[in-house]
């Protein structure tokens, strides 16, 4: 890893942790998301250690968000799936 990277994996996940709008409603299959010092972690609310959380530098995040904005993922939602 970088020096960022292990800068994030360093950093505390102390924050709250947000669930998504489009988890179902008070499910426990939830997709976290909690900003940290230089990005933010993911979680899933069933892997209740979450110290193992994902993390992704501000750029990375915004890379990924352009990137499903523009559609580029769309092709691995399967037919008749609605959000």
């Amino acid at each position: 890893m970088n020096n960022r990277k292990d800068a994030l994996y360093a950093a505390p996940l102390d924050g709250e942790w947000e669930k998504s709008s489009f988890s179902f409603g008070s499910s426990d299959n939830c997709v976290l998301i909690m900003p940290i010092s230089g990005g933010v972690a993911f979680g899933d609310s069933k892997a209740r250690d979450l110290d193992g959380a994902l993390r992704f530098t501000d750029e990375e995040m915004l890379a990924h968000i352009l990137a499903v904005k523009a559609g580029q993922y769309d092709h691995l939602i399967p037919d008749g799936t609605e959000l």
